[in-house]
């Protein structure tokens, strides 16, 4: 590392790993309202089990979704499960997003240029792996945002208590149901979201029209950075 300046080390692994989760953190936050609308929409119909209180109730687009489980749950149940999507985001996306260097690294062993079927395989192996490692924390936050927060059709009473609920009532391998799917989809969405991204960045590179220790996609302007 000598003679580098401090812009110019390349971030670590363990870097990478909680840079990711921690901005998939922050993204979720946002977003998680649409997130709960779009599992409301989803189940709607769904009339047996735990999901009945919420399947009662007629959701009508996004925004009318939202509206309405204001309107008869409070404004917090747009927020339910929210903890198991934070656990999700900081165990999903680091493995998915933080890791893919890393792992493409391991592929190429260590040679800077990466062939398409480098990337293509880092990135299906990150996406699955995330899977495997979250699919749990996906499982129960998906679970709290079906069940209505009003009436006796409550479920779970805390994020603990889902783990602890479904491990007991439905085996431990409830708490990976839907993992062969969501795996088979994740691969692919990672292998379109990064490999895209990592190729882009590289045309970019090559171009001259950034440099690596720019943020992404970040345009160079000369004397800039």
């Amino acid at each position: 590392m000598v003679g580098f300046k401090a812009t110019d080390v390349p971030p670590t692994a363990t870097v990478k790993f909680l840079g990711a989760g921690t901005a998939a953190c922050i993204a979720d936050l946002i977003t998680f309202p649409l997130d709960t609308a779009k599992v409301r929409l989803q189940i709607q119909g769904e009339r047996q089990g735990p999901v009945r209180a919420a399947a009662s109730t007629q959701y009508r687009g996004v925004l009318g979704t939202i509206l309405t489980m204001v309107r008869t749950e409070g404004p917090r149940s747009l927020y339910s499960g929210l903890v198991a999507g934070l656990q999700r985001q900081m165990s999903f996306a680091s493995v998915r997003i933080g890791l893919y260097d890393s792992v493409k690294q391991f592929y190429t062993k260590g040679s800077e240029h990466a062939s398409i079927g480098s990337r293509l395989l880092a990135g299906s192996t990150t996406g699955a792996l995330a899977v495997a490692v979250a699919q749990p924390t996906d499982v129960v936050k998906v679970r709290f945002q079906a069940q209505a927060r009003a009436g006796s059709g409550r479920r779970y009473q805390s994020t603990v208590d889902a783990y602890k609920t479904i491990a007991r009532e439905e085996g431990f391998r409830g708490l990976w149901k839907g993992t062969s799917p969501n795996v088979a989809r994740n691969a692919i969405v990672n292998c379109a979201e990064l490999v895209t991204y990592d190729l882009i960045k590289d045309a970019l590179l090559k171009a001259n029209l950034m440099t690596g220790s720019c943020p992404p996609f970040s345009v160079w302007v000369p004397g800039t950075w």
